[in-house]
């Protein structure tokens, strides 16, 4: 059983690793094209593809290798196992990420894809999207904090461990929103011509 065990978490592990160097290499690139000279630039759009299939599958491996490691662990502690204020928050975050990647995959990748990039979408969805993606990027690494933390087993209560977590997400859109509002004001955008909804055609 513990070697069980430990196979299943050394994949746990991979699968998280994967899915958060994907994150943050595609976060890191995108803050990095809106400091450059034009951040209006068409997004890479097989990029945005291939990051969506690896962490989506990063996303089921984690699930699946995460009930695989709570069922270990239930069997062995039994239900009093759940009571443990750690496995609650990371159980509540990983459902919000869930929830989020979906929303993520279903409708901001569609619309950055649909209008070319970040900073072409309209108000609303810019700011949907921008605060799906603080969510993202926050959730993901709360995660991965709480998975690696086993002193903070038993030790804090679910509102200590969480208490954070609304802030930094909270943090990380303002930041977002100053940074895309920077470089929108820097960036020439072609102004909306009707023309292009209702084409003028010349009397005969």
């Amino acid at each position: 059983m513990e070697m069980a065990r430990l196979v299943v978490i050394y994949i746990h592990l991979i699968a998280c690793c994967t899915a958060i160097g994907l994150v943050l290499t595609s976060d890191i690139a995108t803050i990095r094209k809106l400091f450059k000279a034009d951040p209006g630039r068409s997004d890479n759009i097989r990029h945005l593809h291939y990051l969506k299939g690896v962490v989506s599958w990063s996303l089921m491996v984690l699930w699946v290798s995460g009930v695989a490691i709570v069922a270990m662990d239930t069997s062995v502690k039994g239900l009093d196992y759940f009571a443990n204020p750690k496995l609650q928050a990371k159980i509540a975050i990983v459902l919000i990420l869930t929830f989020n990647g979906f929303l993520l995959h279903s409708t901001v990748m569609p619309a950055i894809e649909r209008f070319g990039s970040l900073l072409k979408l309209p108000l609303d969805r810019r700011v949907a999207a921008l605060f799906v993606g603080s969510i993202s990027g926050v959730s993901w690494f709360y995660a991965a904090m709480l998975g690696v933390g086993r002193s903070l087993a038993w030790k804090y209560s679910l509102f200590e461990l969480v208490v954070f977590y609304p802030f930094l997400i909270a943090g990380g859109f303002a930041a977002l929103w100053a940074l895309t509002s920077w470089a929108r004001n820097k960036t020439s955008f072609e102004p909306f011509n009707s023309s292009y909804l209702f084409p003028h055609t010349d009397a005969a």
